[in-house]
């Protein structure tokens, strides 16, 4: 069940019915609670505005017509908990991901996934992974140049 909680900052998704809501908030999980809410034409106005992809408005009209179209658009809006959790990769972690792949990478493949300089890249091989890290990188001439891959963790 989708609960909207509809606060001076916006509307907020919450799966689960709140123990309390703050002063001035409203928790609405149906279009006839939003009919049914204390709320002005001037706030129903604000929040149809603040939607995104929606025509803006400059005058309410007839409230109940607003919040029939209101409702849907409500309801479209992303749920925040579909969307994945998943940590995104930092810089370093994409490079040594590259650096793992059996074709390893180049400076140039490095500098171009990542948005650095050629001599950044080269210092985060030998500064960040070879010493900080502890990796070796073998490197190879290949056609598309010199290529780099992680071979094993150094002995310490």
């Amino acid at each position: 069940m989708r609960i909207y909680i509809i606060g001076n900052d916006g509307i907020t998704l919450c799966r689960e019915a709140p123990a309390t809501v703050n002063d001035g908030e409203i928790a609405v999980a149906s279009k006839a609670e939003l009919h049914a809410a204390p709320l002005s034409g001037k706030r129903l106005l604000a929040l149809w505005n603040a939607l995104p992809g929606v025509e803006r408005r400059r005058t309410v009209g007839d409230r109940g017509a607003l919040i029939d179209r209101l409702w849907p658009a409500i309801e479209a809006l992303p749920d925040p908990e579909s969307q994945p959790d998943a940590k995104r990769l930092s810089k370093q972690d994409e490079v040594i991901a590259m650096l793992r792949r059996p074709e390893g990478a180049s400076v140039d493949e490095v500098a171009r996934a990542t948005g650095w300089q050629r001599h950044t890249v080269r210092g985060v091989f030998s500064g960040t992974l070879k010493k900080k890290l502890g990796l070796t990188l073998a490197s190879v001439k290949e056609e598309r140049g010199r290529v780099y891959r992680i071979d094993r963790p150094a002995s310490v």
